[in-house]
């Protein structure tokens, strides 16, 4: 009997598709793939959605535009770029966001690169081989030495457990799967479920152009004006010549936004400072008034009742039908310690005849009917229905891939009472693995936070290249180390006691109903200065091989 062939191919060398595999092809995965191909490695990127874009080509609703300053929203890594893009708006809306992600896609010929209609369901580590393997929904697979996911934090949509959804004869979209066509609302029955971010910018701009808009809300929330507007040419200018400041302000503030906490207390200053400082931010452009105002807002309650105080009487200012306006007042959080909308009429809309608001916590929907929707007190008819009811945020991405690291451990298993990482970048016994803008990352203005990301992955690869290193996996102890460190961050914080996306809750998931920390809540430069320190040390805190 002739003896069997041994394979005597070391496993680290065996033939791969790929050196690196990146998932997402939005902010994060372009921006990567630019970088990768500057250390020359062999790399494709898996896209769900046919264009590039991430977060902008899929959420294509009425109104979805920036909370973020256009000018410190773009990527910052190209000069030529920078001076050759120009915003038209303070705040541009998703169309013209779409427009400039692939203005970059095709500048830096980034689609020869990406596989577009390719949505990854799994990815196994080959602990025989050092790899991974990574299998798309059409049973394709593609084997990798490293793999980074840049799938987003916000990225999976829910749709709320209703009874009925289904039987609703009528149109029925939720905002972050908008058809690429344009729906028709004119003179239709309209109803929008949720009043979060998206939900507002969806109900200001749609309701002067339905026959009759019914809001559903289950939770206020309070929300701000944006005060967009377009930008001259002579501001254009000013902004072009101005990239490095305004940059380099976004280095060094608390959350890379333009804004940065005063660094005075609310009871510091006299009643009536405190009463101009509150007009003079809400007059002011963007999210200066949550996250460039007293230091102690988001952290005494006191002084978050005295800017919560500010803007339930703006509202009350801004809606004619008192009744109405002490719905849209939160009764269970404060100013801030959810996610702030930005706005800009949302609260007028409720002064037009043909708008009405339900409150959900009075008379809740026992179901969605063929005609509708159906509550506790009454039947609703319809012909579209528009569901704003956010994210399975942070985690949910990851959820939705099935993702095994060494010896066939489950990421799902192991963040089952929330996500451990190292640095928010990798997980220990996931080796090889990457993660761009996943939990326990710092936030914030998101682009400014990729490009950290992005680059700090890149300086590992380019270190685990020169080195001729085939396994980088972050340790349990400092997995464990960082995760304490992120969960102490949020000790005290007020956002920390909210049922919301930042404290992973989405009654519409299994499994999700128990706060977590779920996200880094320290400043983006003490978060860069940490990361720093591991790449400076030569990453000494991994396990290299």
């Amino acid at each position: 009997m002739a003896a069997q062939r041994q394979d005597t191919t070391p496993p680290q060398t065996a033939a791969l598709d790929y050196d690196v595999i990146v998932i997402g092809a939005g902010l994060s995965g372009m921006y990567q793939l630019y970088r990768l191909r500057e250390l020359g490695l062999k790399t494709r990127v898996f896209e769900a959605g046919t264009g590039v874009g991430g977060t902008w080509y899929w959420n294509r609703y009425p109104g979805a535009r920036f909370d973020s300053e256009s000018y410190s929203y773009g990527y910052s890594f190209s000069k030529e770029l920078l001076q050759e893009w120009e915003w038209s708006e303070h705040f541009a809306g998703q169309p013209e966001t779409l427009r400039y992600c692939n203005y970059v896609a095709d500048k830096f010929d980034l689609r020869r690169d990406i596989q577009f209609e390719s949505r990854v369901t799994a990815a196994i580590y080959q602990d025989a081989t050092r790899s991974w393997d990574v299998t798309l929904a059409s049973g394709a697979r593609h084997s990798c030495r490293f793999l980074i996911t840049a799938i987003g934090p916000l990225s999976t949509p829910t749709l709320p457990r209703i009874e009925g959804r289904d039987d609703f004869k009528g149109q029925s979209f939720h905002t972050a799967r908008w058809p690429k066509e344009k729906v028709d609302f004119a003179g239709k029955r309209v109803a929008v479920i949720g009043t979060g971010a998206t939900g507002i910018q969806t109900i200001q701009t749609i309701a002067s152009e339905v026959g009759h808009l019914t809001v559903f809300q289950r939770t206020a929330n309070w929300a701000a004006p944006l005060h967009n507007g377009k930008i001259d040419a002579a501001t254009q200018a000013k902004i072009k010549a101005g990239y490095p400041e305004i940059f380099a302000r976004c280095q060094e503030t608390f959350a890379c936004f333009i804004h940065t906490p005063d660094p005075r207390g609310a009871f510091e200053v006299s009643d009536a400072e405190r009463e101009a400082n509150y007009e003079k931010l809400y007059g002011e452009r963007g999210f200066g008034i949550w996250q460039g105002n007293f230091k102690d807002i988001l952290i005494d309650r006191k002084a978050n009742a005295t800017i919560s105080d500010f803007i339930a009487r703006k509202i009350r200012e801004r809606v004619k039908d008192q009744a109405v306006a002490e719905k849209l007042i939160p009764r269970n959080h404060g100013f801030g310690t959810r996610r702030v909308p930005l706005e800009t009429f949302y609260y007028e809309v409720y002064n037009q005849d043909n708008v009405d608001l339900v409150d959900l916590t009075e008379t809740p929907i026992e179901r969605i009917t063929p005609e509708g929707i159906r509550t506790t007190e009454n039947d609703y008819a319809f012909d579209i229905i528009i569901y704003a009811t956010g994210f399975d945020a942070i985690t949910g991405s990851f959820d939705a891939i099935d993702f095994r690291g060494s010896g066939g451990a489950r990421l799902k298993q192991k963040w089952t009472h929330g996500p451990e990482t190292y640095l928010g970048l990798m997980v220990d016994g996931f080796p090889n693995m990457m993660m761009l803008m996943g939990p326990h990352t710092a936030l914030g203005n998101i682009p400014r936070s990729i490009e950290y990301s992005v680059d700090w992955v890149t300086g590992l690869l380019r270190f685990a290249t020169a080195k001729g290193l085939t396994l980088l996996d972050a340790t349990p102890a400092g997995t464990a180390a960082w995760t304490d460190h992120v969960k102490a961050l949020g000790v005290g914080l007020l956002s920390n006691e909210v049922d919301s996306w930042m404290t992973g809750i989405n009654r519409n998931v299994d499994g999700k109903q128990r706060r977590i920390v779920a996200r880094y809540s320290g400043s983006a430069p003490a978060y860069r200065a940490r990361c720093d320190e591991v790449a400076a040390k030569g990453y000494v805190e991994l396990r290299l091989e």
